[in-house]
Order: structure tokens, then C-alpha cells, then sequence
């Protein structure tokens, strides 16, 4: 059987630098995707604020 690496986390970017792809309407587009499937939907700040960190978790690694 051959096994991969998995993709994520990947590192996070360096200090005073970030990553282009990390955006407002990278959460945005993934809030899209969770209320057509049912999930609700942002109603407020604190709710974009709570994805972003969310996805911030999910993509990048704990810094050592």
C-alpha cells in the first residue's frame, strides 16, 4: 500500500511577512460553501473572525 504525506498543516508564513492566498474572501467563499450545505450563515463579525481563525488552524502549523 502506498501512503502520502499529508497536506496540511503547511508553515506558517514568516514574521512581518503573510500569505497572499489568505484573504477575506477566502473565508467568505468557504462561508458560501458551508451555508449551501446547510450550515448557517455569517450573521456578524465575530462569526468571520471565528472561520478565519478556524481556517487559520486547519492551514498553518503552530510556529516553534
Amino acid at each position: 500500500m502506498h501512503t502520502t504525506a499529508p497536506a496540511y498543516p503547511i508553515s506558517r508564513p514568516g514574521r512581518g511577512s503573510s500569505d497572499s492566498r489568505f484573504t477575506v474572501g477566502l473565508a467568505l467563499d468557504v462561508a458560501a460553501v458551508l451555508a449551501r450545505h446547510g450550515y448557517p450563515p455569517l450573521t456578524c463579525g465575530a462569526d468571520l473572525l471565528r472561520l478565519q481563525q478556524a481556517l487559520f488552524t486547519l492551514i498553518y502549523q503552530e510556529q516553534s
